[in-house]
């Protein structure tokens, strides 16, 4: 879907696949600004910052003494760290989109304890994740939330972009099929004839996915010889509280 046709975007489509791309979105002043900032972060090591060691999933270092240990997986706090990112994350423009997706008329807003960062997919010692659903890990009075992934640079199957699994978000899958880690079993065969309907989501920069928090999706690792940057905010309808005493609930979400 093109930035010209935005008029025209259907909630229908959303709700039948659970995710949309936005193409050409963002113009290239503005989507290099945020890339320079978040490079700037990222050299000078500007905290709070997830390392790939901290999540240990597949391709990560091992630990704190493994080669690759000090390779970053996000910048957290993407809200706070600049007025340029705080303007993205309440864009009129994201509102209208989400507000038609979220087929909604009341007030929206920004979650500061999910997603908030700036992804950043090294090459050498980048991770794998594995399919799974967001709202798997968050608490909230229902699952409807949606996440917007700004691409900063191009995006495809060598540098690790998302892979999504078109309607998923409308399944609700036994605790069996998953791990301790809440990600789908690939041993499983009903699993495996899911996973197959995978389709790969590729981005050029200042492209915009906007995507459901049920979607399965997954990554594969960065093999490329560049760092991938993406800015990812999640958007929640302000009737839709965070559960209290939970991670959802640790810092109060923005009202666009």
């Amino acid at each position: 879907m093109s930035f010209s046709s935005l008029n025209d975007i259907e909630a229908a489509a959303f709700e039948r696949d659970g995710y949309t791309v936005v193409r050409n979105m963002v113009p290239a002043q503005r989507f290099g600004e945020l890339r320079t900032i978040a490079t700037d972060h990222l050299s000078q090591l500007i905290a709070p910052i997830e390392f790939e060691v901290d999540v240990g999933y597949p391709g990560a270092p091992v630990d704190v003494s493994s080669p690759g240990a000090d390779t970053l997986r996000r910048l957290l706090q993407a809200f706070a760290r600049d007025e340029a990112f705080r303007l993205w994350a309440l864009d009129p423009e994201v509102k209208r989109i989400l507000a038609c997706l979220l087929q909604t008329e009341e007030d929206l807003s920004v979650s500061q304890c999910h997603h908030n960062c700036i992804m950043t997919k090294a090459p050498g010692f980048s991770s794998v994740t594995l399919w799974h659903q967001d709202s798997r890990y968050w608490a909230f009075d229902y699952e409807n939330l949606v996440s917007v992934w700004l691409a900063l640079g191009k995006e495809d199957k060598t540098n690790g972009c998302l892979r999504v699994i078109p309607g998923s978000h409308k399944l609700d899958p036994d605790s069996g099929r998953f791990d301790a880690a809440m990600f789908l079993r690939p041993d499983l065969s009903e699993n495996k004839s899911l996973i197959e309907q995978a389709i790969t989501v590729e981005l050029n920069p200042g492209d915009v996915l906007f995507f459901h928090s049920r979607l399965f999706h997954a990554a594969g690792r960065n093999l490329s010889d560049e760092t991938k940057l993406s800015v990812v905010f999640t958007y929640h309808q302000a009737s839709n509280k965070p559960i209290k005493n939970t991670r959802s609930a640790r810092f109060p979400s923005i009202v666009m």
